[in-house]
């Protein structure tokens, strides 16, 4: 649970800092984001006894979980504002605890509870986002994003333990899938002119979206996948989001509202206690 939580510090700052780059298109920051995360993981690759058809299965674990994942997220900030953004991923611990009953074949109540407790806090942390014009198409968008994503870290959860290696030796793997995916998607529409003109700040944050928030994030992330159990893996995928709203705050003076963020942190703790009581999935 250590490295979930270190995540959800990572991330704190992402929301904001991918709204100041998704203007070069969602096509090319997934493509640079991909790549770098892939530069930082290739040095431990190890596909040592591994089968093509492994291989073939984490890569497209990879494209899934990380490449289609940041190509619907960022295409969402066309329509939504960072805080919408964060609003709508909330429903990623009800994919989860799906997409992993669906696999097993079963159904725990008390984890399907805990969930939609950590639903409701992080839903009293961000508060409802203003109906208009292009927020479905925003949030149908952010929903297939959390689809994506939900399925990813299941199916590594599920399938790394199995390749006896560690999960440095597996994330470049999933790298290499998501940059495949994503620099076919984007060599069609790259314009050209505009990468070579990139401001340093942009590449600044391409920089620590790519190696930092993505290469080293979701390590960090997919490893503790594999060391918890369903329960809190869902109901962490919402902790970054009450982090998040704490950052905009003591580090960009952004104006928060105190009790909501407090009310919505208390409930997202009872979740994990909830999920912590005897007779929770291990």
């Amino acid at each position: 649970m250590s490295l979930l939580l270190v995540v959800s510090v990572l991330w704190a700052l992402s929301f904001g800092l991918t709204a100041q780059v998704s203007g070069l298109g969602a096509p090319f920051v997934t493509a640079v984001r991909t790549l770098l995360a892939a530069l930082v993981f290739l040095p431990f690759l190890n596909l040592k006894g591994m089968a093509p058809k492994r291989v073939a299965a984490f890569a497209a674990i990879g494209a899934l979980q990380f490449g289609l994942m940041y190509l619907l997220y960022v295409a969402s900030f066309h329509w939504l504002r960072s805080s919408e953004v964060a609003l709508f991923t909330i429903f990623t611990p009800l994919f989860v605890t799906l997409v992993d009953d669906l696999l097993e074949g079963r159904s725990t109540g008390k984890v399907w509870l805990a969930v939609a407790v950590a639903v409701l806090g992080t839903g009293i942390c961000v508060g409802s986002g203003p109906g208009r014009a292009g927020l479905l198409w925003g949030f149908l968008l952010m929903q297939g994003a959390n689809l994506c994503f939900a399925l990813g870290q299941v199916l590594y959860r599920r399938e790394a333990p199995a390749t006896g290696k560690r999960d440095r030796e597996l994330m470049g793997i999933l790298y290499l899938g998501a940059a495949a995916v994503a620099v076919s998607l984007a060599a069609p529409w790259i314009q050209w002119h505009q990468v070579f003109t990139l401001s340093l700040r942009q590449a600044a944050v391409l920089a620590y979206l790519g190696a930092v928030a993505s290469g080293l994030g979701f390590f960090l992330f997919n490893a503790g996948a594999r060391r918890t159990d369903i329960g809190t893996l869902a109901i962490f995928n919402n902790v970054k989001i009450p982090l998040a709203i704490l950052a905009s705050g003591l580090v960009f003076r952004e104006a928060i509202d105190w009790p909501r963020l407090i009310l919505g942190g208390v409930v997202l703790a009872s979740a994990l206690a909830l999920n912590g009581f005897p007779g929770g999935r291990p």
